[in-house]
């Protein structure tokens, strides 16, 4: 069992590492009962943390939320030796992350032109690459849950999005804001840099 989160701050991280988000979309990263995450994104805005737009239907995290966020996430890594659980797997992370977005490139293009998926057996390649990547990743993913619980979905997800990808569902590799395996990725990737206080910039990871 890695270090546990209470459900208020795994709503309160989802909601810091999407930005924007849907109640099902904190459901499916957190794996809470959307009422759960309903009531707990009412007290984030009762606190003035977080606010709901109507026009999108989205949630997003205040001025204050962004500031305070930080003050919440040393919290909740009290008594974790966070180099100790993430280091060297975020090492092996960053390697895949590195193939990860050549194969991301080959799938939105073939030939220098925008990939219409109309030749099956390029696909075909590029999918098995995925999946290469996919079983050398997993493992190293599966450990950072080992380590810290509210990361263990993470290992599950790309499995459940990746049989998407297999059956034909081609939006889902690189499709943004519908769950592809690129959005699990950037979330697990935004997670990481956030709990080890990276400075993404300086790091040169994207």
């Amino acid at each position: 069992m890695g270090h546990p989160s209470t459900p208020q701050f795994q709503t309160f991280h989802a909601l810091r590492i999407k930005g924007f988000a849907a109640v099902d979309t904190i459901t499916e990263i957190t794996t809470l009962p959307a009422a759960d995450v309903e009531l707990n994104l009412s007290r984030l805005a009762d606190n003035g943390y977080a606010q709901f737009r109507e026009n999108r239907g989205l949630w997003q995290l205040t001025a204050d939320g962004r500031s305070a966020h930080g003050e919440h996430l040393a919290a909740d890594l009290e008594g974790v030796d966070v180099a100790a659980v993430l280091g060297d797997p975020y090492e092996a992370f960053l390697a895949s992350n590195s193939q990860f977005k050549e194969l991301c490139g080959d799938w939105q293009l073939r030939d220098g032109e925008p990939n219409d998926h109309s030749d099956v057996d390029y696909d075909a390649d590029v999918v098995g690459r995925l999946v290469t990547l996919h079983e050398q990743a997993l493992p190293v993913v599966a450990a950072m849950g080992e380590g810290l619980s509210r990361m263990a979905p993470y290992a599950g997800r790309l499995v459940d999005v990746l049989a998407k990808v297999g059956a034909g569902e081609t939006k889902m590799f690189t499709g943004v804001m519908c769950g592809s395996y690129h959005d699990v990725w950037m979330e697990l990737h935004e997670d990481l840099i956030l709990t080890q206080g990276i400075d993404r910039s300086a790091e040169g990871s994207f």
